[in-house]
């Protein structure tokens, strides 16, 4: 296990910079997740901390060691890809053991090694089929495993999960989370799934633009985004956003509702951010129309308009609506959030 260490990182494609004074630090056995949406530069920045790509401007240390000029294969280092990249040819067994021969690992230490690790990751049964022959789960399994028998310092995942489908994202999802409160080895993992990151991490890095916006862990930024982006990000169904004017305890937004804010010292005009989950229903407050109802078991989304402006909201029960009716709402005060409406600040 290592930490790791990225200070004032930069990388630039010719004229194109793609990664902006990136600083992250990564403890002893840690599991970050950096997310954001697609062409953020996560993957590039993953792939600068493997040795795939090199660095512009910076310093990247693994376990106190500077790896900026390290080939890739001197970092202590094992990444799983997003498309597994097993080798076709070869069987679980021997893509599993495939790092260790190259380091001239004698077949007693690879038997044992892939043997173990194919227990924890409940492959023994599959040691002697080929990749064709496996379904995408276990091909994940495989490349996972692949990595584990190096026993590497740092464990790097760029989007395994993207390729299969929602209930075996879900179940490989809780695996390699199980896996790493096992292994205790430091963890980066890429995704734009701001699930996913919720779910597995302990601190959360959200990118945008090639810069970070925000770093915690996922309920503090879930509790208190720093900006706009953040609160627009992290969170689903996503925080309703209203433009409008703070007056006293009331906020009045620019499509005509007046909404509680309760005493935030806060004046002149600004946006209010309410999540979908923290708005009461049928509580004598704001005046809604339903305009779509959509249950889904243990909780329904209900989509509301007033005065043209759409409103999510998340009820945690089953409720007896339908579209066209008139209902009420009352936003949480104390969940509300309020955003600078030029910087997109949290005020």
């Amino acid at each position: 296990m290592a930490s790791v260490s990225i200070s004032n990182v930069q990388k630039s494609f010719g004229d194109v910079e793609v990664l902006k004074d990136i600083s992250i630090d990564i403890s002893d056995g840690e599991f970050v997740t950096l997310v954001g949406p697609s062409g953020c530069g996560k993957s590039t920045l993953l792939r600068m901390l493997a040795g795939l790509e090199k660095i512009t401007n910076g310093t990247m240390a693994i376990d106190g060691r500077v790896v900026n000029n390290v080939p890739s294969m001197d970092r202590d280092i094992a990444m799983v890809f997003q498309n597994y990249a097993l080798y076709p040819h070869m069987t679980v067994k021997e893509n599993m053991g495939f790092s260790l021969k190259m380091r001239n690992a004698s077949v007693q230490e690879i038997d044992d090694k892939v043997g173990h690790v194919a227990e924890i990751l409940g492959l023994g049964k599959l040691l002697d089929r080929h990749p064709r022959q496996l379904s995408g789960g276990q091909r994940q399994r495989v490349a996972m495993g692949r990595a584990i028998v190096r026993n590497p310092k740092v464990f790097l995942f760029d989007e395994p999960l993207s390729n299969l489908d929602a209930k075996l994202r879900v179940a490989m999802r809780g695996e390699i989370k199980e896996l790493h409160q096992r292994l205790r080895t430091t963890t980066v993992y890429v995704t734009h799934d701001q699930v996913e990151a919720m779910t597995m991490a302990s601190k959360v890095v959200v990118m945008r633009e090639g810069r970070v916006e925000q770093i915690g862990p996922p309920l503090e930024l879930y509790d208190r985004p720093c900006n706009l982006f953040v609160a627009s990000f992290i969170g689903s169904p996503a925080m309703n956003f209203l433009p409008g004017l703070c007056e006293g305890e009331v906020f009045s937004a620019d499509c005509g509702l007046r909404l509680p804010m309760g005493s935030r010292g806060v004046k002149g005009r600004a946006v209010y951010g309410i999540r979908p989950e923290h708005c009461r229903l049928n509580t004598g407050g704001v005046e809604v129309e339903v305009i779509v109802v959509e249950p889904l078991g243990a909780e329904t989304q209900l989509v509301l308009r007033s005065a043209g402006q759409d409103i999510v909201c998340v009820a945690h029960d089953r409720v007896d609506v339908h579209p066209g009716q008139t209902i009420s709402i009352q936003p949480d005060v104390s969940k509300v959030h309020l955003f600078d409406e030029e910087t997109g600040v949290r005020l």
